[in-house]
Order: structure tokens, then sequence, then C-alpha cells
């Protein structure tokens, strides 16, 4: 199938790359030439400009956009709508406000254009292990584009089918969903991602609880000199307490228990802010999800073990860099809420 993708950072680029692999055709295009032309050593087709991008692509055109939410994908949009013809499809798979997503649809549906927003998880591993996709948007326009996203999933892996369970279709079961309308694949990304806070900061502060056992204001009977790579790796296996993230973590312990190499500044992401939004619209309690936002606004004042240890999670899945002397994260991510720090993936 046939694709269009515009922004190649780190998550446009290994999409467009997993997409190829798969024999797909894929058409790119990035302000930056040079990623344009690595991305075409690896078989894709790289343009110099939007209206390029446009003209290889046959009808009915998709085009996938993996630009900073906000006004650059705004921007982008708007020109695309400019140069599309009726039937095509605008593809989001950043991290947009959901709002914005009904507000688009409705927007390019009277230029008689498809919207699809897609939540894309997966950060830098993608590439090989596939993304997690929460979809919106018109059930048969999705339905068009399924061989793309069937693509770009996990699919079922070694995970074990889960019990009792026998849906009419098994996309969940291969990682991607069709959520809704348009909003609906953003805000349950959006909610994804908002879970996502409150899980690194349950495992922030149980080692921070580990660390400081050994700390010399306890009396010293009671003080253990615990290894801690060692619980994060035994943890790993067997333990209910088992993740990804507990993974990302015994890595970054077992290449530096100290964690030196991070500030513990910790960026928050703008998913996590509109989550409590959404909550407060709705008179939902998520006190675990508020105060995990809150812990990270407050990390920029004062830093604890624990927010270092937030800080090499974030580099484990998303490579966000959050090092020493470097204030918020240095390296931009390619889904970056317009006016706030990166967001995790």
């Amino acid at each position: 199938m046939q694709l269009g993708i515009i922004g190649l950072g780190r998550m446009g680029a290994n999409i467009a790359r997993r997409l190829l692999r798969a024999q797909h055709e894929v058409v790119v295009y990035n302000r930056s030439a040079d990623k344009v032309q690595a991305l075409a050593a690896d078989g894709a087709v790289g343009v110099t400009s939007i209206e390029a991008l446009v003209g290889e692509l046959a009808a009915p055109r998709a085009i996938w956009v993996m630009l900073p939410a906000g006004d650059t994908t705004e921007q982008m949009i708007a020109t695309l709508a400019d140069l599309l013809e009726p039937g095509d499809v605008i593809i989001d798979g950043g991290n947009t406000f959901y709002k914005d997503d009904i507000r688009r649809a409705g927007e390019l549906a009277a230029r008689q254009l498809h919207y699809v927003d897609v939540g894309t998880s997966g950060g830098v591993w993608g590439l090989e292990r596939g993304y997690c996709l929460m979809i919106g948007g018109r059930q048969e326009v999705v339905g068009r584009l399924d061989p793309l996203f069937d693509t770009l999933a996990p699919g079922y892996g070694d995970i074990p089918r889960t019990p009792g369970r026998n849906p009419a279709n098994d996309r969940a079961e291969r990682g991607y969903i069709h959520a809704g309308p348009a909003g609906a694949g953003h805000f349950v990304k959006m909610v994804h991602n908002g879970i996502e806070y409150g899980l690194m900061q349950a495992y922030a502060e149980g080692f921070d609880i580990l660390k400081t056992k050994a700390a010399e204001s306890l009396p010293e009977a009671e003080r253990f000199a615990l290894d801690l790579a060692d619980i994060a790796e035994v943890w790993r296996r067997g333990s209910v307490v088992s993740s990804w993230l507990l993974d990302l973590t015994a890595q970054a312990l077992a290449s530096d228990v100290k964690l030196s190499r991070f500030s513990g500044e910790v960026a928050d992401s703008g998913e996590g802010r509109w989550t409590i939004d959404a909550a407060v619209e709705q008179a939902v309690p998520v006190p675990v999800l508020a105060s995990a936002l809150f812990a990270r606004f407050r990390s920029r004042q004062d830093h604890t073990y624990g927010e270092r240890l937030l800080s090499a999670m974030r580099f484990g899945f998303g490579g966000h860099v959050e090092e020493h002397g470097g204030g918020e994260s240095a390296v931009a991510h390619a889904s970056r809420p317009a006016g706030l720090p990166d967001s995790a993936l």
C-alpha cells in the first residue's frame, strides 16, 4: 500500500522503515534533506516539497503527519488541505489534543477530505517491536488503511492470549484498535500517557525508599545496603510488578546504579496535563495520576534519586535526554506538544 509521511524524527523515520520492510511504498518529506536521503537509501521515495509528495501519491491519497503537536501540525494540515482532492486522507500520528482532532475532522469533511488520528506508542523501539496504535476516524476510512496499521502493529508476538476472550476481530490482540470517531484515538492515547506517569512514579518512589534504607540517619541495626540493580532484576522474573518499564529500570541500574548521568529534572508532556483536565471535566477522581504530574513539577525545584530514575525510564523508552546541565529534555521528540516539553510515548 502507498503512504506519504511528513516528519522524519525518531518515530516518523522508523514508521517509514517498518512499512518499507513489509514492501509498502513510502513517499517521505522532511525539512532536513539528510533525513530524506537516509530514508531514500532504505527504499523510500524522497521528495523536496509538500507539493512533490502529493504529486507522487495516487488517489485516494493517504498522508501521515508526524510533527510536533500544535501550530506546526495545524499549519501542515492546512497546507495539505489546499493540495489534496476529495477522498484523500490526512493521518495525524503525533500527540494531538483530542478536541483539536474533532474540530479538524469537521473542517476537513466540509472539503470532502478524511481525517484519522492515531495515538502511537512504542518510542524508539517501535521499528523492531512494533507500535501500539489507538485509532480514531470513520470506520470505512480506517478499514481502507488497515494494511498499514497491521504492518505497524506488533502482532501477536509471544504474549499469551487472554483467557475467555473471543472477540469478533483480533486487532486489539495484534496491537491496534479502532477506538471510535475522530478524536477517540488520541483520547485513549492521552489517558495511556497519564497512566504511564502513575506507573513510573510508583517505581521511582519505591526505589527511593530502597535506596534511603542505607541512610546514616537510620539506626545502624536497621540499615540495609541493598543492591538496587539486583532488586530490579529479580522483580522482572515472576513478580506481579514486572513490566516493560521495570525492564528499562533494570537496564538503567545495571549500567549505573547511581544514575549519575541524569539530572532528575523530569519533563511533563501535554497528555499528562490533558488527562487531568479530562478527569476534572468528567468529575473522575484521579489522585494517583494528578500526584504523579505534580511530582514532575516539583522535580524541577529539587531532585531525588527516584526522579533520576524517572529520567532514566524516559530515556529508555523514548530517547528523552534529561542530563545534568541540560534543564528540560535536551532531545526533542517528534510529537512534542507546542510550548510543552517532549512527551513520553
